[in-house]
């Protein structure tokens, strides 16, 4: 058997295995003969004699299934090492109007993906804050009591739980309602002066409708330091819509309740849709609510370990979605998660 195996070796082209192969294990091959002789032995030399010759078989076979192996990868190597095929590049089709004896191809054009409008804005955000400033910061989606509610001055007893509508998990811990959390894991991480961004996905129980959803993306504002005012506040609020809504926008401040921020501020603007008469995206009032927003409260600089008496800050936190829709004139929210192919190839440009 050693002859054999030497000779399959010696194959140096898959043409010269081939009739290797043939000759050892094809129909009247020199193995395939060994093996049919066992019958014609004596009956009680049969037993070993077949074990012997099959396990002959068995090993001729192995050799020569490897050598093939061998020789194919050593070919597809030289081809790939010859040409500057990309095997990753897409491959070719007929091109219109030529015919299959003249075999002129072309590249085939893929369909390519695009990028959701939220990622377009959320993107163009953080560079716009990061121009300001601004670091960009992330925190987890399941969090503690403490940090969604206690840190934030919204104790147990707080009415503003009520109007969160949170989404419990069995361990006692919540999908987080606002992005809000990061402030406070924020400044126990760093000292001040701090301006950080938080952009993320937030979690309420919310009736599903033109306007609202149960799963929704905000980024959050935070700005801690020495001497900072609502002034400072209005400023960047008004930077950032100017520079996002890509327009001139009627806005309006006016007071607002929230228990982490006093004091607080709701930011409107005047509805696209309706021009300020009243439809369902602005719930008939003419306006949509887009920038919640107010200076530190005290006791939530102390949560995140900043003394109150040197330090001020201010805060804010908008609706991606809300913002998008302002943006492109989309007037119901459920598009975002709809998976309609037809609403999202239309950012394909834009996303270029």
């Amino acid at each position: 058997m050693d002859g054999w195996l030497a000779e399959i070796a010696a194959a140096n082209a898959l043409p010269d295995l081939d009739e290797v192969e043939r000759k050892l294990l094809g129909k009247t091959g020199t193995v395939t003969e060994l093996v049919k002789g066992v019958a014609a032995l004596p009956r009680e030399q049969r037993p070993e004699a077949g074990r012997s010759a099959n396990q002959t078989k068995v090993a001729v076979q192995a050799a020569v299934d490897a050598r093939r192996e061998e020789l194919e990868s050593a070919a597809l190597a030289a081809d790939l090492g010859a040409t500057d095929f990309d095997p990753t590049s897409p491959g070719l089709e007929a091109a219109p109007g030529s015919s299959a004896a003249r075999d002129v191809r072309q590249p085939v054009k893929l369909p390519t993906g695009t990028l959701h409008p939220i990622t377009i804005v959320r993107d163009e955000l953080i560079d716009l804050f990061t121009s300001m400033g601004f670091s960009w910061q992330d925190g987890p989606e399941i969090e503690s009591d403490w940090f969604n509610f206690e840190a934030l001055n919204i104790p147990g007893d707080h009415p503003a739980r009520d109007s969160q509508d949170t989404f419990w998990l069995d361990d006692g811990n919540l999908l987080r309602t606002h992005t809000s959390p990061v402030q406070i894991r924020t400044m126990k991480r760093f000292a001040p002066p701090l301006k950080v961004i938080v952009p993320g996905r937030c979690f309420r129980q919310e009736s599903v409708d033109a306007s609202h959803e149960h799963t929704f993306y905000q980024m959050e504002g935070l700005v801690v330091d020495k001497g900072v005012s609502t002034a400072n506040l209005i400023h960047t609020m008004k930077t950032c819509l100017r520079e996002i809504l890509r327009r001139d926008v009627e806005v309006r401040l006016r007071p607002g309740f929230f228990p982490f921020v006093e004091p607080g501020f709701e930011l409107d603007v005047n509805c696209p849709f309706c021009g300020g008469d009243g439809c369902s995206v602005c719930k008939h009032s003419g306006w949509i609510e887009i920038l919640p927003c107010g200076m530190v409260h005290p006791n939530v600089l102390r949560a995140g370990g900043i003394d109150p008496e040197e330090y001020t800050g201010f805060a804010f936190g908008m609706g991606l979605q809300r913002v998008v829709m302002l943006r492109y004139g989309i007037d119901d929210i459920r598009l975002f998660m709809g998976g309609d192919l037809r609403f999202l190839r239309q950012f394909g440009e834009i996303a270029r």
